[in-house]
């Protein structure tokens, strides 16, 4: 009789244990977007920053592959990172807001709005990018960092801040109109495309050749993305080099490096073929790394 009471007062442990951790799981499951968001962009960004310093210094001078090489060589390996701090913050923070914000938003609209979900989908994706331009001043800093112009004035992403406290908070958003513009119309096509683009790869029947569609699919979109927003780009890091005076309007610089370049849509596009590789295999290792992410999560 004993035994039996006390088998009956004995406490449902496993059931409170389940009770207790279930929502520590939903959490993670909500966030899962956006950490694997994160994650894929500090992969990114680690591998491929020496590309992009190259390519940013050729936007900016308009100089060849081998002179900005040679510039870097200058500079010394000890420079070869300098400037990693705003693009590892500014990418972590906005890919994980990309992704996190795009799934969110289509659910959300997809729930309350009668519409399209290619309609849904897209203001979605405008949306998300909207949001991402918040963190436009660790880009502004980040190109003031990379410019050899600038080595004297500071030397870490703190000093850079300070430098454009003074001239007010307008200054650490200077080149937000192409960022807007950028961000809205490339996430719309990457969101809108990658489905389809990997319907049409090889069926794939093992973890390894999902991981290889998935950075082909990510690669092809980023590369195309990439080279159609190229001049964009140009017009953002010659807006975000400069530091005080007056805000020009995106038409007036284009028109400004248009003629230094000798009308020639060639050398507006000088740069682009780095950018296409560098964009190839970064957005390659993105997808593939959040496609991952999200089923071991």
């Amino acid at each position: 009789m004993m035994d039996s009471e006390a088998h009956e007062k004995r406490p449902p442990i496993l059931t409170s244990s389940k009770q207790d951790i279930s929502p520590h799981i939903t959490n993670v499951g909500e966030m899962k977007h956006y950490l694997c968001g994160c994650c894929a962009a500090f992969n990114n960004v680690a591998i491929t920053f020496p590309i992009q310093k190259i390519l940013f210094r050729q936007q900016l001078y308009g100089i060849k592959t081998r002179d900005a090489v040679l510039q870097l060589r200058r500079d010394g390996f000890r420079n070869l990172y300098r400037g990693i701090l705003p693009p590892l913050m500014q990418k972590t923070t906005t890919l994980a807001l990309m992704f996190g914000l795009y799934e969110d938003l289509s659910s959300l609209l997809q729930k309350h709005v009668s519409a399209p979900e290619f309609a849904t989908c897209g203001v979605a994706a405008v949306l998300a990018g909207t949001t991402e331009a918040i963190f436009t001043p660790l880009e502004r800093v980040q190109t003031l960092l990379q410019d050899h112009k600038h080595h004297d004035k500071f030397t870490n992403t703190y000093q850079a801040f300070r430098a454009l406290k003074c001239h007010g908070i307008g200054e650490y958003y200077r080149g937000l109109v192409p960022i807007l513009f950028r961000n809205g119309s490339s996430n719309v096509l990457f969101f809108g495309l990658r489905g389809p683009i990997k319907e049409h790869l090889p069926t794939a029947t093992t973890h390894s050749a999902h991981l290889v569609n998935d950075f082909i699919c990510g690669g092809l979109l980023g590369a195309m993305l990439g080279f159609l927003f190229f001049p964009v780009n140009v017009v953002k890091t010659r807006i975000q080099s400069q530091i005080g005076g007056e805000f020009q309007s995106f038409p007036k610089v284009f028109k400004t490096i248009w003629l230094e370049r000798d009308r020639k849509l060639t050398n507006l596009f000088r740069g682009a073929h780095l950018n296409y590789h560098r964009s190839l295999i970064s957005w390659g290792i993105i997808n593939a790394t959040y496609e991952f992410l999200l089923k071991v999560i």
